[in-house]
């Protein structure tokens, strides 16, 4: 259920948390869009946990990559995604649909209180763990990814978005040739902590780097996997 605003002890506004019904919303709009754009193959999705809250870690190569994973994933999934998304009409539909606006020039504490708040609600978070669109091949990790696993005690389900920037489409040079094929391709879940509970920054760099290396494992097994 939705958080509703509430006033805290010290009279200070608590986050509203976005509903699993409003990503619900995304994810149906996203299965139209994505399956009748493209051609999803969709490998492994029955390993994400049916319930209790998981984080999706995906690989970031293409614009379109968040709405895929949206579209195929088995659960509805709260993406954080940069502000400079959040513009014109995109900014209450990306809204409405659950998703997570937040600033990565700061330490957004909105967003984090909201990515929290979905984790401690059973919900789906979806993030990019390189922080922006690169190569996509998780080579270098922000510490957010550890921050949010460490914190709420959440599997991480590594995503490998493959075919989505291979080249660009006749009609639209910015997407994947329409009907082509992308595949999505979900790992093991993983827990990032030591088991110690320990949140310092030594044991955060410690998960950042245990997170990488899975990550990094999972992405080589799909492309192998796939001939990606």
């Amino acid at each position: 259920m939705c958080r509703d605003p509430r006033r805290g002890e010290a009279g200070r506004e608590v986050t509203e948390v976005p509903s699993a019904r409003s990503a619900d919303v995304g994810r149906r709009i996203g299965v139209g869009l994505m399956y009748g754009l493209w051609k999803p193959r969709v490998l492994g999705a029955w390993k994400v946990p049916t319930h209790g809250p998981v984080i999706l870690a995906v690989n970031h190569s293409h614009n379109i990559d968040g709405p895929m994973v949206m579209g195929v994933a088995p659960r509805p999934t709260h993406f954080l995604i940069k502000k400079e998304a959040f513009v014109g009409p995109l900014d209450p539909f990306l809204t409405g649909i659950g998703q997570l606006k937040v600033d990565r020039d700061t330490t957004d504490r909105t967003a984090i209180t909201r990515a929290l708040g979905v984790l401690e609600n059973g919900g789906v978070l979806g993030i990019f763990p390189e922080g922006t669109r690169g190569e996509g091949d998780f080579a270098s990790l922000r510490a957010g990814l550890a921050y949010f696993a460490v914190r709420s005690g959440a599997p991480i389900v590594p995503v490998a978005v493959l075919g989505s920037s291979d080249r660009g489409g006749r009609l639209i040079k910015g997407l994947p040739p329409l009907r082509s094929r992308v595949d999505v391709v979900f790992g093991e879940p993983f827990e990032a902590g030591d088991g110690s509970g320990r949140r310092t920054r030594t044991a955060l760099d410690e998960a950042t780097g245990r997170i990488q290396k899975q990550l990094a494992a999972h992405l080589e097994n799909a492309r192998r996997f796939t001939g990606r």
